[in-house]
């Protein structure tokens, strides 16, 4: 390859994912995409790694899907590439929304169009005081594609979600705050430190233990009561076979200091 489009490092527990094409604003072209995806495997696969922070290069997340390499019309077969393209593309943003590790994006400057879809795909957002969140779709006449609109309404209500997708407009930093769409806010050059030391809450958690509860909980609004009871039995059951749950149940009832002592809050 080319140039590393991708950058992946461990700090700690840690897995930090960087989109590194600052020239670009960090948007997506294939290479990229494909870079991408080994990352998140590579963090699927390494059992260290607790948590996953995903962040851009250069003052920026990501500017979406990258035009600039697109050729014309090859014979009418251009609904069918557009098609085949997003459908690999799917692949991953599903690995990555289904990872059974917390995620937390960061975001700096803009993160526009399928960069926004891939900021959500994350379980925590952090922005800085300068990000700019864009479903900037309609501008170039798309449609919002890699899952915005199925996640966009469940973090801001239908109404809202239509408002932002309608307009295409900016969504600055504390508006985002405000009506949920981002969980916290902090000064540019803390950014990546404020991610990682979130990320390091979930160092000593039973990460399967939490993976499987996100798994589920990803499928809350879809999944009938009974449905979501069955899974929450069977995960339990795995729950109480494991040597970490055995570990956990001593020192409560032993008065030992947990393995894992959660926070009052998250943000």
């Amino acid at each position: 390859m080319s140039e590393n489009k991708v950058l992946f490092e461990k700090v700690g527990k840690t897995a930090v994912i960087t989109l590194n094409r600052p020239q670009r604003r960090n948007a997506l072209d294939e290479e990229a995409k494909a870079m991408l995806a080994a990352a998140i495997g590579t963090a699927r696969e390494d059992r260290s790694i607790a948590s996953v922070v995903l962040t851009g290069a250069g003052g920026h997340f990501c500017s979406g899907a990258d035009l600039g390499g697109g050729g014309g019309d090859e014979e009418g077969e251009m609904p069918f590439i557009v098609r085949d393209a997003l459908l690999g593309a799917h692949r991953w943003h599903a690995e990555l929304m289904d990872l059974e590790k917390p995620v937390i994006s960061a975001i700096d400057g803009y993160a526009v169009g399928a960069g926004l879809s891939l900021a959500l795909a994350a379980d925590f957002i952090v922005a800085s005081d300068r990000a700019r969140l864009v479903s900037n779709f309609p501008r170039i006449g798309f449609a919002p594609d890699l899952g915005l609109m199925y996640i966009l309404p469940r973090l801001v209500g239908l109404a809202r979600a239509k408002e932002i997708v309608f307009s295409a407009r900016d969504v600055l930093a504390d508006e985002a705050l405000a009506i949920g769409l981002v969980h916290a806010v902090v000064p540019a050059e803390r950014l990546r430190e404020s991610a990682i030391d979130f990320a390091r809450r979930f160092d000593n958690a039973p990460t399967h233990v939490l993976g499987m509860a996100k798994g589920i909980m990803n499928r809350t609004f879809e999944t009938p009561r009974h449905a979501m009871v069955q899974l929450e039995t069977a995960v339990q059951g795995l729950c109480a076979a494991s040597r970490y749950n055995a570990e956990a149940v001593r020192r409560f009832f032993a008065k030992e200091a947990p393995l894992y002592p959660g926070a009052q809050r998250l943000f």
